[in-house]
């Protein structure tokens, strides 16, 4: 029973360190690059909601090829 208490302090201690030794410098350069990356997918999406694509239906000029030749 003592080797397995020993066992999880060791691993409790293990994790401390790893809490411990978190470089707060690297938190804040991930929130900056994540913040970037999140900014240029939100600039495609806006850049592709403004793009102009023609539309067949939107030409209401009469062009030789596209009147209507009555018949009389």
């Amino acid at each position: 029973m003592k080797s397995n208490q020993s066992l999880n302090q060791g691993r409790r201690s293990t994790y401390a360190l790893l809490v411990q030794s978190e470089e707060k410098e690297r938190g804040l350069f991930e929130m900056v690059v994540y913040s970037l990356l999140v900014l240029s997918a939100v600039i495609g999406i806006w850049q592709f909601a403004h793009l102009r694509i023609p539309s067949p239906f939107a030409n209401t000029e009469q062009t030789p090829a596209t009147q209507v030749v009555s018949g009389s």
